[in-house]
């Protein structure tokens, strides 16, 4: 049974908040954290298996990811300083990319177990599993409107990866983007006014797009000779933080919302990927 401490993922000493990321510099795949200067390194994983995708509940008490610790990737929860780590779904179709709703009530994740690719919805207990994208194309990347009544997501249902957002219950499915390239791993704004994603219409590589959230205003934050991707909002809206390889190898940045003042977060031979903010 997990134990909800309430133990904060940022607080303490400037600056604010902490970044959470996957990372395999140990040899395989753990969850480490890590402040936005750069500092305060602590590895919160550290077993067999591979251990991916980390999100922050909204209080930041307690962390969900995925891990194939047990040979089959499965939804997982730990404590914001990676104890009483549990596993909350059983995996039998492989589940993996959990993410909190607002109001912690709700995870959505993604499976397979119906034979394709969907977008779930569950309680943090594990109860409750529910199919809510329902297609036969493969969905991906979940994330929740402020207000937990919407769920923005990438899918490939039109022919190409895309943009498509729905109610919360799966209803209201509706496509954003319609871009000859790929474009997914969407992540709503903390006000719900923007939704930030990643696209490769740019060229060769994939840059970081921005829109407003009836798919409106689709505008350009990163540009360069590298990829960008896996975009997540600051829980205060001021920041997004996103891997990048523009240095040789991926790593965690911040920039600003408009893109400028890119900033490197992690600096290590490994990959870093998949990064969420803590508060």
């Amino acid at each position: 049974m997990l134990l909800l401490v309430a133990v904060s993922c940022g607080g303490g000493s400037s600056p604010t908040g902490t970044i959470i990321f996957q990372t395999n510099r140990d040899g395989n795949s753990e969850i480490y954290s890590v402040r936005p200067n750069g500092s305060d390194y602590a590895n919160l994983t550290n077993g067999a298996g591979g251990d991916y995708s980390p999100s922050c509940s909204p209080d930041g008490s307690v962390i969900a990811f995925t891990s194939d610790r047990d040979g089959k990737p499965r939804v997982y929860l730990m404590n914001a300083e990676g104890t009483s780590q549990t596993p909350i779904t059983s995996g039998d179709g492989g589940d993996i990319t959990p993410v909190w709703s607002p109001d912690g009530s709700r995870i959505a994740f993604v499976s397979k177990r119906s034979g394709t690719q969907q977008i779930w919805v569950m309680q943090p207990d594990g109860s409750g599993q529910t199919n809510v994208s329902n297609n036969s194309a493969t969905d991906h990347n979940p994330s929740w409107s402020p207000q937990g009544n919407q769920i923005v997501f990438g899918s490939d249902r039109g022919g190409s990866l895309a943009i498509y957002v729905m109610n919360a219950d799966g209803s209201g499915q509706t496509r954003l983007t319609n871009d000859a390239s790929a474009d997914w791993d969407p992540a709503f704004s903390p006000d719900g006014s923007e939704i930030v994603f990643v696209s490769s219409r740019g060229g060769d590589t994939s840059d970081i797009y921005m829109m407003k959230p009836d798919g409106s205003d689709q505008r350009n934050l990163t540009s360069t000779d590298d990829d960008d991707w896996s975009p997540a909002f600051s829980r205060d809206g001021s920041k997004i933080v996103f891997v990048s390889d523009r240095d040789g190898n991926a790593e965690v940045y911040t920039m600003n919302t408009d893109g400028s003042s890119p900033k490197r977060v992690t600096n290590n031979a490994a990959n870093d990927l998949t990064p969420d903010w803590c508060d």
